[in-house]
């Protein structure tokens, strides 16, 4: 996270120390729609993130190279690059969160961002207190990794050192598939995993399409441990995107 300076000369010179900086988070929001872009800026800005802009792709990496950002919203139709290429050179040096806007709403679009290396995926139009919970959530996820290896899920204590789970009663039994994934998802809280890259750790090279592997194993676990399966609170589809586990 960036910090914000004290005011030069802040208690100098009345024995009393300056005021500690106060912890600001830097979103780069990278929008070629004049009237999107103000709303956005206004949104964050009420709610204390420090606003950096950008109208193109170029112009968003020279501003993340100059002010590296904490985290970056990207709309994926820019007048100069794609924001999938954006996304790309960004993963080159940049561990920032990144959340795409777009009105494209097919898979392919969905996949290659994700592909790319965004961490979300909102098609407009969209509720901007929707896009402010996932923008906390990818923050919260870089800030607070799982450090614990006891993660409740329902009625359900997932022990992942030992390899177990109960749900208060009895011991419940998951396959070595189930615990693969389960371990992904809990391994980044609140984060979107997409399905190919779930496919591809999970099953292997060749396998990024068989999605019907993840719905039947994620339909297992739902069973096994959240409350309402049919409900569930915990273990999230977004469709034609992939899956998050939500604390």
């Amino acid at each position: 996270m960036t910090a914000v300076a004290p005011d030069e000369g802040a208690g100098a010179g009345h024995g009393s120390p300056a005021p500690s900086p106060t912890p600001v988070t830097r979103v780069l929001i990278v929008e070629d729609e004049p009237a999107l872009l103000r709303a956005l800026r206004i949104n964050l800005r009420a709610r204390s993130y420090d606003v950096t802009t950008a109208p193109t792709g170029r112009a968003a990496l020279a501003e993340a190279a100059k002010r590296p950002p904490d985290a970056v919203i990207l709309d994926l139709g820019l007048p100069d690059v794609e924001g999938v290429e954006v996304i790309r050179e960004l993963r080159g040096w940049s561990r920032a969160p990144v959340i795409v806007l777009s009105g494209r709403t097919g898979s392919g679009d969905k996949i290659g961002a994700l592909d790319a290396g965004a961490d979300d995926y909102v098609t407009k139009p969209f509720s901007m207190e929707e896009l402010l919970a996932r923008l906390r959530a990818v923050l919260r996820r870089d800030e607070s990794p799982l450090h614990t290896s006891r993660v409740r899920i329902g009625p359900c204590v997932i022990d992942l050192a030992a390899h177990t789970v109960t749900n208060g009663i009895e011991a419940v039994r998951l396959t070595p598939t189930e615990w693969r994934l389960l371990e992904i998802l809990l391994r980044s809280p609140g984060r979107l995993v997409g399905s190919r890259a779930l496919l591809q750790e999970v099953w292997g090279p060749g396998f990024e399409n068989n999605t019907n592997y993840l719905r039947y194993h994620m339909a297992r676990l739902r069973r096994k441990l959240e409350e309402d399966p049919a409900r569930p609170r915990h273990l999230l589809t977004e469709p034609a995107m992939g899956y998050r586990y939500q604390p």
